[in-house]
This record gives structure tokens, C-alpha cells and sequence, in this order.
């Protein structure tokens, strides 16, 4: 089950960059992806 989560999650990020591409906005999908993996990072470093 936890395989055919993650497979589900990492199709749904393919399909929301094809998204962002055909309207257009894919630096802003690239500059919010960067700054929510730095937030997750600091956080994991504030409550370890």
C-alpha cells in the first residue's frame, strides 16, 4: 500500500508540472517547490 501511495504522490507531481507548463507558470511551481523544501528542512532541524 505504501508503494502505490508513493507512486500516486510522485503522479501527481508530474501532472501539476505539466500543468504549470501549459499555463505558463513554471517558475513560480519551481521558486514555491525550493522554498517549501528549505521550510521543511529548517523545521526538521528546530523540533530534532
Amino acid at each position: 500500500m505504501n508503494k502505490f501511495r508513493s507512486f500516486l504522490y510522485i503522479l501527481a507531481k508530474i501532472i501539476g508540472d505539466i500543468n504549470a507548463i501549459k499555463k505558463g507558470t513554471i517558475g513560480k511551481r519551481i521558486a514555491r517547490r525550493a522554498a517549501g523544501k528549505a521550510t521543511g528542512k529548517l523545521l526538521g532541524k528546530l523540533f530534532k
